[in-house]
């Protein structure tokens, strides 16, 4: 199965990311990564979603995606082509013996410690899942206490704004 990033642009309205949250149970397929927010132009938001499955799952789910009222844009995205960033709030047991690791490893990641206190420390990483994932490996032997990720966001690489029209 193939990892894949879809983008949609719909109009900023009530009810249109549950019409398209509905779209998903009703064929069956699973969201991986969701998340939305309001475009360069406020009329409008982008929804950037992740799901796993074959070339026809893509087709037939951009297909269904483009029927939907209030869809202006059903853009699948390349990995070639695309920048992809998640952002993750990791929370860690702060021990002595434990905190040099983290910081050190927090620098390796370009992350940043976002709270401190005697007991735990909050650290926020920014970048590709692949990232985020390496992180999350070199911290499970700390103890994770609780970690929080946004999911995916892209855009296309050279492309303009009338492109997506």
């Amino acid at each position: 199965m193939k990892r894949f990033v879809i983008a949609v642009y719909v109009e900023n309205k009530y009810g249109v990311l549950a019409r398209v949250a509905g779209l998903f149970m009703r064929r069956g397929f699973n969201i991986d990564s969701l998340t939305v927010g309001e475009t360069e132009d406020p009329a409008y938001s982008r929804i950037t979603l992740t799901m796993a499955g074959d070339d026809n799952d893509r087709d037939q789910l951009v297909t269904q995606l483009q029927k939907l009222h209030n869809v202006k844009n059903v853009k699948p995205l390349e990995a070639s082509s695309m920048v992809e960033r998640e952002i993750m709030l990791i929370k860690l047991k702060n021990t002595p013996e434990n905190r040099s690791e983290v910081m050190a490893a927090a620098e390796i990641y370009r992350a940043k410690i976002i709270d401190y206190n005697p007991n735990t420390l909050c650290v926020e990483v920014t970048g590709e899942p692949s990232k985020l994932n390496a992180f999350i490996e070199v911290m499970k032997p700390i103890g994770i206490i609780e970690l929080c990720r946004t999911g995916a966001v892209a855009l296309e690489r050279n492309k303009t704004i009338t492109d997506k029209k």
